[in-house]
């Protein structure tokens, strides 16, 4: 009994305790729900009030401001207005000119229950707010046409609670003050449709060239249905594809909503969009290359579109600069530039330097309405040929690896691409071994630079390309570091990259807006932020590199006189590997003021070569020379991190000259601090010359014998110089000269050179040799010599034998003066005087040799003394008669003299 009473107070005692745990849950419980009950309310009531105060601070419905856009204002970088956009002319139409087939395509696709709600569709709020709630705020919006209308008119683009409750209480006053056909009349008459047409009227004409609504087609109708979302984007004429896909979409839409059936969006869906386009001619926007990037980067970074929102928009555009990019893009007479043919492309960027600011875009050329396809920054861009190289390849080498201008790469042959049976080549099918990276770089050879971009490695390539708003596929190919592969870029791409090489490795992404002022007097700045994408040295050290490919490379002829700049060239293969040429022409080139890269080639990939691969060359040229006239550009100036080091050429690690290095051998490279060569080469140290040199004629063999010493430990040979043309080279100590001239004195130099480096000679000893004179041959001397004197003539003949075997003359003395030289063996003295005696001398000459005569021999011939008597009576006559047959005689005797004279000079001149 006792157990089972003290069991029953027990169970008492824990039926207590269990009422008062549940007594105290249900007091928990009530205050929890009176405290969210009083959350709730103070929310609700905080809510109301904020809403409230949006509604009270909410814009007046201003009919004026319903059919038309506010226009916006852009500003060039001096702050001057140079577009008003939505002040265009624009054609309106009423609600009954809107056919069945365009209203049907608009409200499926924007707005399906537009004829059935109060402004507001509180079935797509339900789903915007689920979304946003699991997405985040603006992630997805629920606008109808009417708050559309309501937002384009009074409201800013920003995506805040205050402007969609504005938005939503304006569109339901809206609804209240005008019919559902007034507004969406309001709203077909002020929509963008992308290429400058404001309003679906001036749409259709713009693009079909259709002014009757009516005539508008079911793929056409669906086309401009479209449009509105992304009018940029969906621009038939720029992306036709882009355009087909979201034309398709409001197809199945209209064939969801009811509105067509699915065959009749199934054959609307076959057809292609350039067969509808018929673009019409208008006028062109001024600078509308250059307002399309404003327009994409205004929606990328704020949302919001510039020809309906009603903006002042401060940009970066320079007229100067955007008039010479127009100009060289245009068919003007005054156009430098000859293009090839019309269909030739070209697409511009110029970008400020140091800052990132775009100063002009050159979209390209013959584009519609000035419109179309922006070839400087839209898609993809095209493959970048060796443009790329100091992106992917030099630049990161420098950076990573601390390579030097000098560091030297094996150009050995073609390279051979992993895992393939593939090869690349070099542009000039040539190979040249080691050369320094300058070089390689230079003369733009892909060889180098892929055994480069292999040191490195792809994924540091891929980094510092990443910094320089360059982005690869994520599985990038050692063909990327020539231009190939997944290399693909944009001018404007390639501008911001090159610009940061000459910003000191400083990049910022270009950007064409500085600041955007919304129409309730907010602001935002869009400028870009510069951000370090490298060291200072390797900025310096490609451009070093890079004014060399200007100079003396492949990049001459975009080089402007006088003007310090940097640059590279770039072109790609085709895609028929059978065929020749290049489907993209390349050139990015900067100064310290401005960054400039060049596309060229056709719109189609791959598939058709540039006549002109220079074209890109002549376009820089010309912009750079125009920008740059009349400004100061500096040279880039060498940051302390960079040093310049004399290197003694074919070195390999780089090592410094040593004092005997030639000249012709020293280049000057650069190197960062820090990594420069410490040692010194040894590879023309002046060598030992050679010792004890000696030099002996000898006669016996007319040879001269010459000897000499090396104490030297180097590797030599010998080379012996005698004059004349008498070199030799030897392995010996000792060499003959032979066939030496009889009297010549020899000098003799002998020189050691280094047997592995022919450059590489010892200072040469001298020794000299006399060689002594051969004795002549004795001149025989004449014989049997005889002199008659001959009365008639008043002469001597004198006549002598020779039998000596030389060849010679005679010379004949017959004293007073009277000498003469005959090669015969007679001669004859004339005009002797009588009674004189005459010995004559007659002496053998050596024609070859003057000095080397025979002895005289003589002999003596008397003259008889003339005894006749005259009669002194007859004097005058006899005198007369002597005169005249003296005058004979003398006459007689100049005649025998002239003939013998003449005789003896034509021996002489024979001689």
């Amino acid at each position: 009994m006792a157990n089972e009473s003290q069991s029953r107070t027990a169970r008492r005692e824990q039926q207590k305790q269990s009422k008062q745990s549940k007594k105290k849950q249900k007091s928990i419980f009530k205050k929890t729900l009176l405290i969210i009950g009083i959350i709730f309310l103070v929310t609700a009531i905080g809510v109301g009030g904020l809403f409230t105060y949006y509604i009270a601070k909410a814009p007046d419905l201003d009919a004026s401001m319903l059919s038309d856009p506010a226009s916006t204002k852009v500003y060039d970088m001096n702050k001057e207005l140079y577009a008003d956009l939505g002040t265009e002319t624009r054609t309106k139409v009423s609600y009954n000119e809107l056919p069945d087939l365009l209203i049907d395509a608009v409200l499926a696709t924007e707005d399906v229950r537009f004829f059935e709600h109060s402004g507001i569709d509180l079935r797509r709020i339900g789903g915007a707010v689920i979304a946003n709630v699991t997405d985040g705020f603006g992630s997805e919006g629920a606008s109808t046409i009417t708050q559309q209308v309501v937002k384009d008119s009074f409201l800013s683009t920003d995506k805040t609670i205050r402007r969609k409750v504005q938005e939503q209480w304006l569109a339901i006053q809206l609804d209240r003050k005008y019919s559902k056909q007034e507004i969406l009349e309001m709203y077909l008459n002020k929509i963008y449709y992308g290429s400058g047409a404001y309003g679906v009227a001036t749409a259709a004409n713009t693009y079909f060239s259709k002014t009757d609504l009516s005539e508008l087609t079911l793929p056409e109708a669906a086309l401009l249905a479209g449009l509105p979302q992304r009018p940029s984007a969906y621009d038939p004429t720029v992306n036709p594809d882009l355009a087909k896909e979201r034309m398709n979409t409001v197809l199945d839409l209209m064939v969801r909503h009811d509105k067509i059936s699915e065959a009749e969006a199934k054959e609307a869906k076959q057809v292609k969009i350039e067969d509808i386009l018929n673009p019409s001619e208008q006028q062109d926007t001024e600078y509308q290359a250059f307002i399309q990037k404003v327009a994409e980067e205004v929606e990328a970074k704020l949302g919001a579109n510039i020809y309906t929102d009603g903006l002042k928009i401060y940009t970066t555009l320079d007229p100067n600069a955007q008039e010479e990019v127009e100009l060289v893009l245009s068919n003007s007479e005054d156009n430098p530039i000859q293009f090839p043919d019309d269909e030739l492309q070209s697409g511009i960027a110029v970008v400020d330097t140091t800052s990132g600011a775009i100063r002009a875009i050159g979209g390209g050329r013959n584009r519609e309405n000035n419109n179309g396809w922006n070839f400087a920054f839209q898609g993809d861009g095209r493959q970048a040929g060796s443009s790329i190289k100091p992106i992917l390849d030099y630049g990161p080498a420098i950076e990573y690896l601390n390579w030097s201008t000098y560091h030297q790469i094996n150009d050995d042959g073609p390279y051979a691409i992993a895992g393939t049976d593939d090869v690349v080549r070099n542009w000039n099918r040539r190979y040249q071994g080691w050369m320094s990276i300058r070089y390689a770089l230079e003369q733009s050879l892909n060889v180098p630079a892929l055994k480069t971009l292999e040191e490195v490695g792809l994924d540091q390539a891929t980094e510092f390309a990443s910094g320089l708003g360059i982005e690869l596929s994520e599985e990038p190919v050692i063909t990327d570091g020539i231009g190939g592969g997944s290399a693909n870029v944009t001018p404007l791409e390639m501008a911001g990259a090159y610009s940061a090489f000459g910003n000191e490795g400083i990049y910022t992404d270009p950007y064409a807006v500085t600041e955007v002022v919304f129409s309730d007097g907010q602001s935002e700045t869009l400028k870009s932020q510069p951000e370090a994408a490298m060291s200072d040295a390797t900025a310096y050290m490609i451009t070093d590199m890079l004014k060399s490919v200007v100079n003396s490379g492949t990049g001459t002829t975009a080089k402007v006189s006088g003007l310090p700049m940097a640059g590279k060239t770039g072109t790609t293969n085709l895609a028929d590997s059978s065929k020749s040429g290049s489907p993209d022409v390349w050139f990015a080139g900067y100064t310290r003021n401005y960054s400039i890269a060049i596309w060229s080639g056709y719109p189609e990939d791959n598939k058709t070569a540039v006549p002109d691969t220079k074209i890109s060359q002549k376009l820089f040229h010309e912009i750079m020379s125009h920008i740059s006239e009349g400004k100061d550009t500096p040279d880039f100036e060498m940051p302390d991190s960079v040093v310049e080091v004399a290197v003694e050429k074919g070195s390999n690690p780089a090592k410094q000259p040593s004092a005997y290095t030639p000249d012709s051998q020293i280049v000057t490279e650069l190197f960062k601090k820090g990594h420069e060569p410490s040692k010194t080469s040894e590879k023309y140290d002046q060598l030992d010359p050679v010792s004890d040199l000696t030099a002996t004629y000898n006669e016996k063999s007319n040879s001269i014998n010459v000897s000499w010493g090396y104490n030297g430990d180097q590797e030599v040979q010998f080379a012996v110089d005698a004059g004349s043309g008498n070199n030799t080279t030897t392995e010996n100590t000792e060499i003959e000269i032979t066939n030496v001239d009889p009297g010549t004195t020899y000098t003799i130099n002998v020189t050691a050179v280094d047997a592995n480096n022919e450059s590489n000679v010892s200072e040469a000893k001298t020794v000299k040799v006399d060689v002594p004179d051969e004795e002549p041959e004795q001149i025989a001397a004449v014989s049997n010599l005889s002199g008659t004197y001959n009365q008639e003539s008043n002469s001597i003949t004198v006549s002598w034998d020779y039998e000596g075997d030389q060849d010679v003359r005679f010379q004949v003395d017959a004293g007073s003066g009277n000498t003469t030289s005959t090669e015969g063996t007679t001669q004859q003295i004339t005009n002797v005087q009588p009674g004189t005696t005459y010995t004559i001398r007659v002496t053998a000459i050596d024609k070859n040799n003057e000095s080397n005569t025979s002895g005289a021999q003589s002999v003596e011939v008397s003259v008889p003394a003339d005894d006749q008597e005259t009669d002194p009576s007859s004097d005058n006559d006899n005198n007369s008669a002597d005169d005249q047959q003296g005058n004979t005689d003398n006459s007689e005797q100049e005649q025998n003299s002239e003939e013998n004279g003449s005789g003896n000079e034509g021996s002489e001149n024979s001689e």
